[in-house]
């Protein structure tokens, strides 16, 4: 039996992801969001969702552009520092140790210690609510040659990457693999 635990944010896996902009003088930004993720295959696009009281929604609407790196296990201080901290009140790469990075495809920053960034231009803006999602179009990703696996492919248990628990407002990491996708259910079809 299902017990009603109400209208909330509870989705798993959550992704933990820095996204990247610089605001109108050109100083970088990195903050942690959880709400996001791929929203079309063609053309390739990523969605996040941030609160207009962010410093990054300005720079987002400033720039028509944003970076997303995929937080991982080895950085989730300074991960979870840039979800804390305001980049309005300081220099975030400076404080956590990160290294900025100037994308040469769109008009916003990454940090170089995140194994895998996406590189963005602002397509569409949707207002929800207290959120507002920005969807952007992936123009490359760019991932550490020590990430990829022998086929070239990104390998996610490389990357180690953050997932956020929205119940406990914890982080976890990524298991093994448990089947292969399009495949394990074969056996179901008639």
């Amino acid at each position: 039996m299902k017990k009603s635990v109400g209208a909330k944010t509870l989705l798993f896996p959550t992704p933990v992801l820095m996204v990247g902009t610089y605001d109108r003088s050109g100083k970088p930004n990195l903050m942690n969001a959880a709400w996001g993720g791929i929203c079309c295959s063609q053309p390739p696009c990523v969605a996040i969702s941030l609160r207009k009281a962010t410093y990054s929604y300005g720079c987002i609407v400033e720039r028509k552009a944003f970076t997303v790196g995929i937080a991982c296990e080895g950085k989730m201080i300074e991960a979870d520092y840039c979800g804390i901290a305001s980049g309005r009140d300081g220099d975030k790469f400076a404080v956590s140790g990160l290294t900025h990075v100037r994308s040469d495809l769109v008009d916003a920053p990454y940090a170089a210690e995140f194994p895998v960034v996406l590189e963005c231009r602002l397509l569409h803006t949707n207002e929800i609510g207290l959120h507002t999602q920005f969807i952007g179009e992936i123009i490359d990703v760019k991932a550490d040659t020590d990430v990829c696996g022998e086929d070239g492919y990104l390998d996610i248990m490389k990357i180690k990457p953050l997932i956020y628990d929205t119940s406990h407002k914890g982080y976890h990491g990524v298991g093994p693999l448990l089947g292969g996708a399009f495949s394990v259910g074969k056996g179901l079809m008639p």
